[in-house]
């Protein structure tokens, strides 16, 4: 666990950013990712999200180290880890027709890219295998299973006759199911590992069913940051923790047997004094994710104890009590409780490196666009 009174944030050349500003520390990046392989036995049961860092520098650390295999949500994350030549991509997105047509342009110009995506109905399967048929393609998917999000995939008590069903389609290629179950976070392990298991029972029937009419024991992609290392101790299993590489305050809370750093922050400066016990800083939820309530979207790792008193577009007002000494211009660390989709408000980000300002990171995949 982090120590907060650490000053590691602290960095040389503050002074030439502009505010609000994301910055990543890429010494941290690496060390997260060697904790993530010292939690699984192999490195090939891990197909990181990139969800979270968005990011062709991020990306090309995690295959410097071995990393072959990735999950994505979106197409120009997609084309980002194209853009990285990485060798393994699933697209964990059920395609509609229009995006499908995006995606088979992918697959075509990213050759040395293996795509992939989901499925969970046998209309989108059918629909997907005759559009692949008709660009000459065979394209290799992933049965989405509900365990309990509630959100997209089939339950896997009806998974069964729709795999069957796939196995017909001249056009897909069955490599495995799919299951997300980002609403397993308990804070204790034990409790986490019983409802991880508890969930899992029958996907796990499941494909012990298909190996027992005589089909290969199938490979299930499964587990957020809170419970890959669960999945991990499973057969034929390869995890897809996302949050990970940059960490964030609400799984530092949460997630407390795992030690992960935090690796990305927002820099912000004080901008007004509405009154006496007021100050106001450029952090306004176009800055950083604020789906949580207003008191739990923020650490200031350099003011722990001031909370936010109100929020809008451009601004935070924070309530710092009689007699404080904040000065316009002062400066903020500010540690998001989401991550993920902070680091998608910012174009780039600032890396520092040896506690000096280094470069910048693009954040490649926070647009809708592709490039080709």
């Amino acid at each position: 666990m982090e120590n907060f009174k650490d000053e590691w944030y602290l960095f040389d050349g503050i002074d030439q950013i502009d505010t609000p500003a994301l910055v990543i520390y890429p010494e941290r990046v690496v060390a997260n990712i060697s904790r993530l392989k010292a939690m699984v036995p192999s490195v090939d049961m891990l197909r990181p999200h990139v969800k979270t860092n968005k990011s062709v520098a991020a990306t090309k650390l995690m295959v410097d180290h071995g990393i072959t295999k990735f999950k994505c949500a979106t197409l120009p994350e997609a084309e980002m880890l194209g853009i990285c030549k990485a060798p393994d991509v699933l697209l964990a997105y059920q395609p509609s027709k229009i995006k499908l047509e995006k995606f088979i342009g992918l697959i075509r110009f990213y050759s040395h890219t293996s795509y992939s995506c989901l499925v969970d109905n046998i209309e989108s399967a059918e629909m997907i295998s005759a559009t692949a048929k008709r660009h000459g393609l065979v394209i290799p998917i992933f049965i989405d299973l509900n365990v309990g999000m509630n959100r997209t995939g089939i339950i896997p008590e009806a998974a069964f006759e729709l795999y069957t069903k796939i196995l017909l389609l001249q056009a897909l290629e069955f490599k495995g199911f799919h299951a997300y179950d980002g609403h397993i976070r308990d804070a204790d392990l034990e409790d986490r590992i019983r409802s991880c298991d508890s969930h899992f029972t029958n996907v796990e029937s499941l494909r012990l069913r298909i190996e027992e009419v005589g089909n290969a024991y199938p490979l299930l992609v499964a587990g957020g940051s809170p419970t890959f290392g669960i999945h991990a101790k499973r057969r034929n299993v390869e995890c897809s923790p996302g949050t990970f590489i940059f960490w964030d305050k609400g799984y530092h809370d949460t997630i407390i047997d795992q030690d992960f750093l935090f690796a990305a922050l927002v820099i912000n400066r004080i901008v007004s004094r509405p009154d006496d016990t007021k100050i106001c800083i450029d952090l306004g939820y176009k800055s950083i994710s604020s789906e949580n309530d207003l008191q739990n979207r923020v650490f200031f790792l350099n003011a722990p104890n001031l909370k936010p008193y109100s929020h809008s577009e451009e601004h935070m007002v924070i309530e710092a009590g009689e007699g404080h000494t904040y000065k316009i211009g002062d400066i903020f660390f500010s540690l998001p409780i989401h991550i993920c989709p902070t680091v998608a408000m910012y174009d780039s980000a600032f890396t520092i490196i040896g506690n000096k300002l280094e470069s910048r990171w693009p954040i490649t995949a926070r647009g809708r666009d592709l490039k080709v």
